[in-house]
């Protein structure tokens, strides 16, 4: 990391403490979350501040074609992709606009990134099924995970602070050193958003993150890393997924808002913020050394550790009968 690049992310991390302060103060009144039944917070809350960290991100990844810094990330899909997605959010966040809008605007940015990146890898498939296959997979896997990002996005600092933590592996793992403008920028809305959250992100932060990691993802070197990298979202989507499944057997309406994830219920049942996000962030970074140093066998492992996880917290917070 040549000193330009370090400044940068400097610049990064204060710009968007400071914007997503100016952010607090002005959505205060106009962008304000009132807690309901749902809510894992008790006290009104300003929304929107992932406004601060994309405008941040966007700026400076920009500022790197004027540096001429070395880049690992193609400009023009990443404004293409996150900026229709940042405004869709935005606008969700102050009118709650209908799921056919918002979906139909994440496709549209799953297809720019399917056309720039390529489908997701499928090793072994002749060519004609991988296309059959894959590009339907890909637009499948973009949005869900755009989706997932956004349904996770629920209690303070939880989000920003794995999402920081993933993009910082993706950065070194995948060598794409330039998400580490996106790692300062949470790191400074961080101090906004760790709990007790001054600021939340909203729907325009938490899709764009989602689509961040895919972009990540779907932009590796070679198919056995991205397969080999994809476990160090396991954490934050095996919740989403696991509570997906739980409520489709209860036959519940799992497009009806609920608080029951893992992590809604680890907080109901008396773990703070703090202490849910925390055990999140141990679960990534166990996963982050054991890809690093074992490679494929280490995301397998991942695979176990996160299931198993997963039937530990359940097992914790099923009542005996």
């Amino acid at each position: 990391m040549n000193l330009s690049f370090f400044s940068l992310t400097a610049l990064s991390f204060l710009l968007t403490l400071t914007l997503t302060g100016w952010l607090k103060t002005q959505f205060k009144t106009q962008l304000l979350d009132i807690p309901n039944d749902r809510s894992s917070h008790t006290q009104p809350t300003p929304r929107g501040g992932g406004l601060a960290f994309i405008v941040t991100f966007l700026l400076t990844i920009t500022s790197t074609q004027f540096l001429n810094l070395p880049s690992s990330l193609p400009l023009l899909p990443l404004w293409l992709i996150l900026t229709p997605l940042a405004l869709i959010g935005f606008i969700d966040d102050r009118t709650n606009l209908p799921a056919a809008i918002r979906y139909l605007v994440q496709l549209a940015t799953a297809a720019i990134a399917l056309w720039h990146f390529g489908p997701l890898p499928l090793p072994g498939l002749p060519q004609i099924p991988i296309l059959i296959i894959a590009i339907p997979l890909t637009l499948i896997a973009f949005t869900a995970l755009i989706n997932f990002y956004n349904f996770m996005d629920g209690l303070d600092g939880l989000v920003a602070s794995l999402t920081a933590l993933q993009l910082a592996f993706l950065a070194l793992y995948l060598h794409q050193p330039l998400w580490w403008l996106l790692v300062a920028a949470l790191l400074g809305f961080l101090y906004w958003n760790w709990s007790p959250a001054k600021i939340f992100m909203g729907d325009v932060g938490s899709t764009v993150l989602g689509a961040c990691i895919a972009i990540a993802l779907l932009n590796s070197p070679q198919p056995t890393q991205l397969w080999s990298a994809l476990p160090i979202i396991f954490p934050l989507i095996g919740d989403a997924i696991y509570t997906l499944i739980r409520r489709s057997l209860k036959q519940e309406n799992i497009f009806q808002a609920h608080r029951t994830h893992l992590y809604q219920r680890l907080q109901q049942s008396g773990w703070s913020h703090s202490q849910v996000a925390i055990a999140y962030l141990l679960l990534t970074t166990l996963i982050a050394l054991l890809t690093t140093t074992l490679g494929s066998i280490g995301s397998i492992l991942s695979l176990g550790i996160v299931i198993g996880a997963i039937a530990l917290t359940e097992h914790h917070l099923t009542p005996s009968p």
